[in-house]
């Protein structure tokens, strides 16, 4: 029979899903590997996208989406990040992900190179290696508190090398890049001539810190500007199943994007459209309410971790704590995250699933309700505990 392409091979397994699918296979599992809002739909984003179903508005709408839904969009970047931008910049995509593989698509010819976090979210791997791109990961260390180092992005860069990829907050981390050191990173792009792709989905949960999107400190005139921003209202609103976000885009690149958006996809469901719109402009309760339940969340398994002598990077953003339980894995945390979802029903994703650098840590997800969380993070067992067994 034919065979597949070469490079399909080379697209790494997702370790998130694999673990995730594993415990809903589990009866009664306490699913924390998975970043998945559990809130129930505010009536009025509903109603919005049933309403669109009703008039039977469901033909296709311009590649670039619903013109009030990109200015919904871009009023909310603008007033979000402090940047001049209109509605003619911004791009309605099925999901963060389908905006990262349209940027991508248009920064990368084959054998070219994209910096990418590690530990870092799988699929700037994977969809950089389904285009043929080579991804080159730059380290984030512990010792750095995750954060990246100029002079290691700076050592990986290589003729070759054309997109400089970023993330903050960062998934999985929970790590939140600072205003200095966002600035710096830009102008490290704007040194080496290279495109940024900025992955912030989690803009709106920050903790004590402010969100800085890279396009504060890009150039805003055609042929300068070099910063692609992708974003979702996934982890906003909760819409994953609605496949909704937008990718803003450099001045001048209105008629290109056209024809890459026919391309993949054409346009986003009008049903999907319409619920975007009024989430983004109607009330924001759910946000709020959100972002409470996760502070509370991390404040609570912190504290539970804290308890048990396991190390974890406080997290200033996102809904993720990033632990260190190389006490129980013995070098493979992959296949640890199974047994312990065998023994004891509770998953995790496992952090090589970001990266080499991840070994021994994992990803705990704070979306479930706080029972469950508590409930799952109770059969971890303590540090001092393992230690104290070892040494007797």
């Amino acid at each position: 029979m034919p065979v597949l392409a070469r490079h399909i091979h080379e697209v790494p397994v997702n370790q998130i899903r694999e673990i995730t699918e594993a415990a809903w296979r589990t009866p009664g599992a306490i699913v924390l590997s998975i970043g998945e809002p559990g809130f129930p739909l505010p009536r009025h984003v509903l109603e919005a996208g049933i309403d669109c179903l009703d008039r039977d508005e469901t033909n296709y709408t311009p590649n670039a989406g619903l013109p009030a839904l990109r200015e919904a969009f871009a009023t909310r970047f603008r007033s979000h990040n402090s940047v001049e931008m209109g509605p003619e910049r911004v791009y309605v995509v099925a999901g963060a992900q389908q905006g990262l593989h349209m940027a991508m698509s248009l920064l990368l010819s084959p054998g070219d190179e994209i910096l990418i976090p590690n530990p870092g979210y799988p699929t700037f791997a994977m969809t950089s290696r389904l285009l043929h791109g080579v991804p080159v990961r730059y380290p984030l260390y512990p010792e750095y508190d995750f954060q990246p180092r100029i002079e290691d992005v700076e050592a990986l860069i290589t003729p070759r090398t054309r997109v400089l990829m970023l993330n903050s907050p960062s998934n999985p981390l929970g790590a939140v890049i600072s205003h200095d050191l966002m600035r710096e990173l830009v102008e490290l792009a704007r040194r080496y001539d290279l495109w940024i792709i900025s992955d912030e989905c989690y803009e709106a949960f920050t903790f004590d810190v402010p969100h800085v999107s890279a396009a504060s400190f890009d150039a805003d005139v055609p042929g300068e500007a070099r910063v692609f921003t992708s974003l979702t209202l996934s982890k906003t609103y909760g819409l994953t199943g609605l496949r909704i976000g937008a990718l803003v885009c450099p001045p001048g690149f209105e008629k290109t994007m056209n024809n890459v958006m026919e391309s993949i996809v054409s346009c986003v469901a009008s049903p999907s459209q319409y619920a975007a719109l009024a989430a983004l402009t109607g009330p924001q309760d759910y946000v709020r309410e959100a972002h409470a339940h996760y502070r509370s969340n991390r404040d609570t398994a912190s504290d539970i971790l804290g308890g048990k002598g396991i190390p974890y990077l406080g997290a200033q953003g996102a809904f993720y704590l990033w632990a260190d339980v190389s006490h129980l894995t013995g070098g493979d945390v992959r296949s640890w995250v199974h047994s312990f979802l065998a023994d004891s029903g509770v998953s995790f994703a496992p952090g090589t699933a970001f990266g080499s650098i991840g070994e021994g840590w994992i990803r705990i997800s704070l979306c479930a309700e706080q029972p469950a969380l508590v409930e799952g993070l109770s059969k971890l067992p303590a540090r001092a505990a393992l230690l104290q067994q070892a040494g007797s």
